[in-house]
Parts: structure tokens; sequence; C-alpha cells
């Protein structure tokens, strides 16, 4: 593994924990600590901003290259599969959820996790059929 991707995946790693650790400050109104969160985010915010200078000293472009559309499908799909996994987790979280938000968002969070793991497999099968 080169020293780069190393960078990139440490920074990675370390930036996102960081950004969500700030976005939770922010969104948990019991912790309070919202002015702090905002702060906190975007120091995990530039720490995710410093592996763009990494990747392109890594992957230099040389020219441009054509719009993979099954490429840009793909990643739209796993957008929305995120989106909906999202919806059914925040059904389950909310307080005091009853019986019917509990099953509306167990079973939503488990379709849009099944989009998700999905993807890949659509995504193999679109770019080998362009």
């Amino acid at each position: 593994m080169k020293k780069e991707t190393l960078m990139e995946i440490i920074l990675g790693t370390i930036g996102g924990l960081i950004f969500a650790i700030g976005m939770c400050m922010c969104l948990i109104p019991e912790w309070d600590l919202f002015k702090v969160g905002v702060v906190v985010s975007i120091v995990g915010l530039i720490i995710l901003l410093c592996i763009i200078p990494i990747y392109k000293k890594e992957h230099p472009s040389t020219t441009s290259k054509k719009i993979n559309l099954s490429f840009v499908l793909a990643f739209v799909i796993g957008i929305i599969g995120a989106l909906i996994m999202g919806f059914g987790m925040s059904k389950v979280m909310v307080d005091n959820a009853n019986r019917s938000d509990m099953l509306i968002g167990i079973i939503t969070g488990v379709i849009g996790l099944i989009v998700c793991v999905l993807d890949y497999p659509i995504y193999s099968y679109l770019k080998k059929n362009k």
C-alpha cells in the first residue's frame, strides 16, 4: 500500500468521525452544544478536504474523460439507498416510538440496505452491458 493511500484512509476516517461527532453535537438538543458542534463539524470538514491535494498528487488528471453513465447511475442509486435507510433509522430512533413507527422504520431501513447492497451488482451489470 502506498503512503498516499494510507494517508487518504487515515484522514478520511478521522475527518469523518470528527464531522459526525460535530453533527451529533449540533443535532441532539439534550447536549446543548450547537455552537461547539458547528466548530467541530467545520474542523472535520477541513480534515476531509485535506484529502483532495493528496488524491490529486497520486492520480494526476491527464485528459478529460467521457462520463461513465453506469458509474453515475450507481452513485445515484447508492445515495437513494442511503437516504431510504436513513429514513428508516430515523423512524426507529424517535422518542417514544410506537409499534407502527418501529415496524415502518425497520422495513424501510431493510429496503434501503438492500438497495445499497445491490448497488455494486447493478453497476457491474451496467458496465458489462453498455
